[in-house]
């Protein structure tokens, strides 16, 4: 229904964004990956998936066109919902995705959290040849630097449905594993969400 979103950001959150469109602010969940992609601030234009459920009418926002599509593939998947997928593309960038579908590994599947064996199976084999056809394309390559990693982190825990005390005990306790040395908030996330 909406392919693309342009506007200025009047929020920027690890788990959401609020883009300003012509005086309309929209709502869009995203990923780390999104998140990292986007400038601090100004005007973007963002891919769009809408889901429709029973209960609500939900925009998902995507940096790029190969983030949206594959997301499209991982929904299409029995069993996998938007925010399992949106889960999977928070702790593996697109190109780590699809290369480890097409290299039918499950495992590295499994250790997102909420993909059990069977679920991790189950994408590898019914994505395995659309993702061959398409080709498998480099992971690209995000930085983004802030000086409120912890908080951020938290954030995007929290919004992906962990309880704060648990996602802040995951933070300490990867930040002390780490002695502090964490680059982005991205990364605290992904460690976290192996913790889990």
């Amino acid at each position: 229904m909406i392919a693309f979103l342009e506007g200025s950001m009047e929020e920027k959150n690890p788990a959401y964004l609020v883009i300003n469109c012509q005086g309309v602010g929209y709502l869009l969940h995203i990923s780390l990956n999104t998140y990292n992609a986007l400038p601090p601030e100004g005007r973007v234009r963002i891919q769009t998936l809408q889901v429709i459920r029973e209960d609500a009418h939900i925009l998902y926002g995507f940096a790029g066109q190969e983030e949206k599509d594959l997301f499209r593939h991982l929904i299409s998947v029995s069993g996998v919902g938007p925010n399992t997928a949106r889960m999977i593309l928070s702790a593996m960038t697109p190109g780590e995705v699809k290369a480890a579908i097409v290299a039918s590994n499950s495992s590295a599947l499994e250790a997102v959290k909420g993909i059990g064996a069977k679920s991790a199976k189950r994408i590898v084999v019914d994505l395995k040849d659309r993702l061959e056809k398409e080709g498998v394309l480099q992971a690209e390559n995000l930085t983004f630097t802030d000086n409120t990693i912890r908080e951020e982190a938290l954030s995007a825990l929290v919004m992906l449905g962990f309880t704060k005390a648990t996602a802040h005990k995951a933070i300490a306790a990867i930040l002390k594993k780490n002695q502090g040395n964490i680059q982005n908030a991205e990364h605290l996330v992904k460690e976290a969400l192996k913790s889990f």
